[in-house]
C-alpha cells in the first residue's frame, strides 16, 4: 500500500478562489448600481465566511477519507470465520446447542 501525502495546498487554493468569487459577487450585488459607493465591507465579510467555511469542509472531507490497512481484510479480527473459532457456529447442531451435549435436562426424565 502506497502512502499518499495529503497537502493543504489544494484546499487552500480552492477556498481562496471560492472566497474571491463570493466576495466579488457580494460587493457587486450589495452596491446596487454604478453610481453608489462599492460595499467593500460586505464583500470582505462574505469572502472571509466563504473561505473559512470551505476550508473547514475541505479539512473534514480529507480527514474522513482514510483507507484501511492491508492486514484488516485478511480475516484476523472481528470478521474471522466462525467455523474456525472454538465454540463457533460450526460446532452447533441444528437446534443451536453445542455438539456433543444433551439438549434435554435430567429434570424431565420420564
Amino acid at each position: 500500500m502506497s502512502k499518499q501525502v495529503k497537502g493543504v495546498k489544494g484546499p487552500l487554493i480552492f477556498s481562496a478562489v471560492l472566497a474571491a468569487v463570493a466576495g466579488a459577487a457580494t460587493m457587486v450585488f450589495a452596491t446596487g448600481g454604478g453610481t453608489r459607493e462599492p460595499r467593500i465591507d460586505l464583500g470582505l465579510t462574505a469572502a472571509g465566511i466563504a473561505f473559512i467555511a470551505s476550508l473547514v469542509i475541505s479539512a473534514l472531507l480529507l480527514m474522513t477519507e482514510k483507507p484501511n490497512d492491508d492486514h484488516l481484510g485478511k480475516g484476523t479480527g472481528i470478521n474471522r470465520s466462525s467455523s474456525k473459532i472454538r465454540g463457533g457456529a460450526a460446532n452447533l447442531d441444528e437446534h443451536g446447542n453445542p455438539r456433543g451435549t444433551n439438549p434435554h435436562n435430567g429434570d424431565n426424565a420420564g
